[in-house]
């Protein structure tokens, strides 16, 4: 079986100007995403933080060390064809938040959650007008048809880009609430994915931690940290 990988074959790699946007492109060749379309992406800041990671290489291209690269690959090839498709995906998370979701016990978690979680469906009630209610167990609970669509509009007002970087923000910590709070500044990656393994680590406290699970779930947090940073370039 032939081991070949894309190896590096330019010297220079230049931030240009372009019609479509800002543009990468090696010794004079435009950097172009796995359909063939040009990479061109809406700041400055994320071009050159796209042209870093291209410096970086060594020898073998590696897209798992570009995370930026990648999000400018999923934003074009993908994102930008299915957006309304993806915004309704992620708004649908909404409808089954992970913070709506408490412990019928102990009351120790009980208490945890609600001391963690309640500040940010406050912040969702009065920053988009979407109130959500609670439920305990896993038995799901209908929301308000008004606060599901104020959480949708809220999902869609973003570009292309945004909307890359929300997916990863909501899907990773399975929480709509926790996925717009970033993006708005409201609190910091690391937090988000803190709350959103509250359970998770609450369970860890007391029975020990299984060491492939945690190095897994460390990967996400890195994946999570990687969005808002994204996020915040767009």
């Amino acid at each position: 079986m032939s081991d070949w990988r894309p190896r590096r074959f330019w010297t220079e790699v230049t931030v240009v100007e372009t019609d479509i946007g800002h543009g990468i492109v090696l010794d004079g060749r435009p950097v172009k995403t796995p359909a063939k379309a040009p990479v061109a992406v809406p700041t400055r800041a994320m071009a050159e933080a796209i042209a870093e990671e291209w410096r970086a290489v060594e020898k073998i291209i590696d897209p798992s060390a570009m995370p930026v690269t990648r999000a400018a690959n999923a934003a074009i090839d993908k994102v930008a064809i299915q957006f309304d498709e993806v915004a309704e995906m992620l708004a649908g998370y909404g409808g089954s938040d992970l913070l709506c979701y408490r412990a019928e016990a102990p009351e120790e978690l009980c208490d945890r959650q609600r001391l963690n979680w309640d500040p940010l469906l406050e912040w969702a009630a009065e920053t988009f007008g979407a109130r959500l209610r609670l439920a305990q167990g896993v038995m799901p609970v209908a929301q308000p048809p008004e606060a599901l669509e104020r959480l949708r509009t809220a999902t869609r007002d973003q570009g292309v880009f945004q909307l890359t970087a929300l997916h990863d923000l909501v899907t990773i910590t399975g929480s709509l609430v926790l996925g717009l709070a970033v993006s708005r500044g409201r609190i910091e990656a690391d937090r988000a994915f803190d709350l959103s393994r509250l359970d998770e680590d609450w369970q860890i406290e007391r029975w020990g931690a299984d060491t492939e699970a945690m190095a897994t779930a460390e990967i996400k947090r890195g994946q999570l940290k990687d969005a808002a940073n994204l996020y915040a370039m767009v």
